[in-house]
């Protein structure tokens, strides 16, 4: 696709150069992304017209449009009424979790999706304790009750471990954390075949309820060390997946 430039080339505004004619929206987007950053524009913030910035870039509107409309698909400007085009706070996690269906998801990405979860929940302690609750514990020591009295299967451990560390999630008080949970689905989807595969539930040597006792009564370094130990059916895991 070729940019063509346009007629009126004496319209400037501050701190949008001209662009070749050889280049394409992709270029647009860049020096747009460039000049929002320089210039200072915060969420809330009205941008020139769409005009303007073609006139600016002396590039046809419609590649300019192309250009937004990819701000747009990322949630990074929005049109307002009697305002125009703002610049908006893009909600980060909203394409992941649209685009995250398992099925999609090859071996290498799994994988580090478990490692990522390593990660975010060993290194989550000190959030834990700075915001737990009574009543958060008090909900997590009703699943783990349920768990004790109900889980018979793989599935219903993996169930119980998926409402389990979502709620430790939402105890961080966190919300990227929080809503992290949805996208634990894809692991909890692959674990659960991997164990009907080898006909074993995995648990760590900490369980639940240990991890329970070690946020009532231990230290976030004493939880770090539980939760690393609950967590030892998955690092062997990927230490047999390494390729």
């Amino acid at each position: 696709m070729r940019i063509q430039f346009m007629e009126i080339k004496d319209f400037a505004i501050d701190g949008l150069a001209p662009i070749s004619s050889a280049t394409r929206a992709d270029l647009v987007e860049e020096r747009l992304t460039q000049y929002f950053k320089e210039k200072g524009f915060v969420p809330g913030d009205p941008l020139p017209k769409e005009i303007e910035m073609a006139q600016a870039l002396q590039v046809s509107r419609h590649v300019v449009r192309e250009a937004l409309s990819r701000f747009r698909m990322l949630g990074m400007i929005e049109t307002k009424k009697r305002r125009g085009m703002v610049l908006t706070e893009p909600d980060i996690l909203n394409g992941l979790e649209r685009m995250l269906e398992p099925k999609m998801l090859g071996a290498g990405s799994i994988k580090d999706l478990f490692s990522l979860r390593l990660v975010m929940e060993v290194g989550m302690s000190d959030l834990l304790f700075m915001n737990k609750t009574p009543e958060d514990l008090k909900l997590l020591g009703k699943t783990v009750s349920d768990e004790e009295k109900k889980a018979r299967t793989a599935a219903d451990h993996i169930r119980y471990e998926l409402e389990f560390h979502g709620r430790l999630y939402r105890m961080t008080g966190n919300n990227f954390l929080r809503r992290f949970t949805k996208l634990l689905v894809p692991i909890f989807d692959h674990w659960l075949k991997y164990e009907a595969e080898i006909g074993t539930v995995l648990v760590g040597s900490v369980n639940h309820r240990g991890l329970l006792e070690e946020l009532k009564k231990g230290t976030p370094d004493s939880f770090r060390t539980a939760m690393h130990r609950h967590f030892e059916h998955y690092y062997t895991y990927l230490a047999q997946h390494k390729n």
